[in-house]
């Protein structure tokens, strides 16, 4: 008698539930890397923009023009800082935040995730160099520092 050669129906479903396990743990755990990885952009960005910041208030001795639509790095001229670079899965916003009298002596900016990976988050910078988090996966965090994996610092 001849033996046929082949998969049993068993044997094929056996795989498919093996392959289903492993997908259900990896595809997760890769769009989560994903997420991960954005959120650098806006660190980098945001440290980048305070550098200028800080070299724009060298110049200037201010952060900024008060009542300005796009305050901060902008002394009436030409002389104004990009807050949008090209791609960007972030929007990028900065605001005169220093006291009354004294609001180009200080900046906040802000980072709002805009991209698929990215919608979200929100992370902010301010002149003392503090950093936090206020919305993180969608939920409000209200963390001192810049979460990236978990919800703690």
């Amino acid at each position: 008698m001849k033996k046929t050669a082949g998969f049993t129906l068993i044997e094929l479903m056996i795989v498919i539930a093996i392959i289903s396990i492993l997908a259900a743990i990896a595809v997760p755990q890769y769009n989560d890397y994903v997420r991960r990885a954005a959120l650098q952009e806006a660190f980098t960005s945001l440290a980048d923009f305070r550098v200028r910041l800080e070299q724009f208030y060298q110049d200037n001795r201010a952060y900024g023009t008060v009542g300005e639509a796009t305050p901060c790095g902008h002394d009436g001229t030409a002389n104004r800082i990009n807050f949008a670079p090209a791609g960007a899965r972030f929007s990028y916003s900065c605001a005169l935040n220093g006291p009354a009298g004294s609001e180009n002596q200080a900046f906040l900016v802000t980072a709002t995730g805009s991209g698929a990976s990215a919608t979200g988050h929100v992370f902010t910078l301010d002149n003392n160099n503090g950093k936090a988090t206020t919305l993180f996966k969608g939920a409000a965090a209200g963390k001192s520092c810049w979460l990236v994996a978990g919800g703690e610092c």
